[in-house]
């Protein structure tokens, strides 16, 4: 290496390779694929314009240079920190001015902005680095018409940014291995951006909003934030719900905008907020759910609890706030079918009305399931869900002693389990009814224990997962006593 960083592969010609710091900046368009698939034409005019108008002499103004457009993004580089910032924030300016003139929403171009400082190697006009990967990263992170800063920016622009800044502490970035500092300035004019297209089977979906810290601590801020991680890695675990990811909701951590305009922004149904106030002995959470679409809160609860082991406190509360969660999402969800013409049902609609007749174990109507379950898997084929379920109607059929066929039935049960793993292989309510059947009907406990295990692994907060491995431990542990004892007659 020469005295002025270069790198240089003599043998082959190649330019040398420059290595110095350098301020990175990341421009990223929010919905991109969804707005090009709705008018690929105009988002393309509409985009170019932006950036020959507005990115690009920008950022010569400021001193930086475009460095190279990545699909539906933008590296930029500059030669200082502020220079950086008051780029970006110029370019959020007018964006969001542009965006407002917009016809509609879905037409309005919303950017996520990153600033991190770093070194570079930069070669033939490009940069590349460690440095610039975290900086795209770091992008995902940061509110619509919003910028993020590491904190090795915010460090040299604190007096620029003033007070008005989050502090988003370690955020993990995809693909690295260690956390970065990070703090978020939020966008001058809260635009909801394109929504987020649901999934073919019409899941609900929920965002876990970061929990309010009431204590003023900002060293609890990291309590709060283990709550929600928690939550949101015990509610991915229930099939029937599709969680938004943290990375599109850590920003809100004091939203200004209404959990309406929160829920079209991130494409959810359900909005669930909390918060938490940590005392010398106590700590008190209160969390809330609620139905962004008409403001109703669902359920609501307050956890107080003696702070005598912190991370087992936190374990409760997380399981508590999840068992409250999934049974008044579901009530609301078969409301909503209820409501609905037969016509427009989906399979998830067609799946809740089993449910509920299986909730209600009924003789006379326990058959009207199997009908509402076999139209769900006919909707959507490939759709884990009432397949799973029509395993479990089969086994309950046969339990609550009303099949005429119990052979064939535990044949069925089977079968429909192994289809629902084969479709979903972390489908809890399928592995534990494969291995309920195991055990009950067939009396093969070291399978059954198996299944029973990659059924809690997959879902940790599994009632019935629990219930029927408890069951099959009971009774395999009675089936040894009973050997141990005609062994020794």
């Amino acid at each position: 290496m020469s005295s002025d960083g270069a790198h240089h592969d003599r043998a082959s010609g190649d330019p040398p390779a420059v290595r110095r710091m350098a301020t990175i900046a990341f421009v990223d368009i929010v919905g991109s694929s969804i707005m090009m698939a709705e008018d690929e034409a105009g988002t393309h005019a509409r985009w170019m314009k932006l950036l020959q108008e507005v990115v690009r002499p920008q950022a010569s103004y400021f001193l930086g240079r475009i460095v190279k457009l990545i699909g539906d993004g933008v590296l930029a580089e500059f030669p200082t920190a502020l220079d950086g910032l008051r780029w970006s924030r110029e370019v959020q300016r007018a964006a969001q001015q542009v965006a407002l003139a917009e016809a509609t929403p879905s037409q309005a171009i919303l950017l996520r902005i990153a600033l991190h400082v770093g070194h570079v190697i930069v070669t033939d006009g490009d940069i590349y680095g460690s440095s610039v990967n975290a900086t795209a990263r770091l992008q995902e992170h940061a509110e619509p018409g919003g910028i993020v800063l590491t904190r090795e920016v915010h460090e040299q622009v604190a007096a620029e940014v003033g007070p008005n800044v989050t502090d988003l502490g370690l955020v993990h970035l995809k693909s690295f291995e260690r956390p970065v500092h990070a703090y978020a300035l939020p966008p001058e004019i809260r635009i909801v951006p394109a929504q987020v297209r649901p999934r073919p089977v019409h899941l609900p979906s929920i965002a876990i909003l970061p929990f309010e810290n009431l204590g003023g601590d900002l060293a609890d801020d990291y309590f709060a934030d283990g709550i929600v991680e928690d939550i949101n890695v015990s509610l991915a675990g229930l099939h029937e719900l599709m969680v938004i990811s943290r990375n599109s909701t850590v920003t809100l951590r004091r939203p200004a905008a209404s959990l309406g305009e929160i829920g079209r922004a991130l494409g959810v149904r359900y909005v669930l907020t909390g918060s938490v106030r940590r005392s010398p002995r106590k700590l008190r959470v209160s969390a809330r759910l609620s139905d962004v679409e008409s403001g109703a809160s669902l359920w609501g609860d307050t956890t107080e609890l003696s702070l005598d082991d912190l991370f087992e406190v936190q374990d409760k509360i997380v399981q508590q706030i999840v068992i409250g969660i999934a049974p008044n999402v579901r009530a609301e969800e078969l409301r909503r079918a209820m409501r609905k013409r037969p016509g427009s049902f989906t399979a998830y609609d067609y799946t809740l009305r089993a449910l509920d007749v299986i909730n209600h174990l009924n003789a006379d109507t326990f058959g009207r399931a199997s009908e509402y379950l076999e139209k769900a898997m006919a909707e959507d084929r490939d759709f884990a869900m009432p397949v799973a379920w029509f395993a479990r109607w089969h086994s309950l059929k046969i339990g609550q002693g009303w099949s005429n066929e119990p052979r064939r039935d535990a044949s069925r049960a089977l079968e429909l389990a192994i289809q629902a793993i084969e479709l979903d292989r972390r489908n809890a309510l399928a592995l534990a009814t494969y291995g309920h059947l195991k055990s009950y009907l067939f009396h093969d406990y070291d399978t059954a224990l198996v299944y029973f295990e990659r059924a809690l692994a997959a879902s940790p907060n599994s009632a019935l997962g629990w219930a029927l491995s408890g069951l099959t431990l009971a009774t395999w542990a009675a089936a040894k006593r009973r050997c141990a004892m005609g062994n020794r007659g």
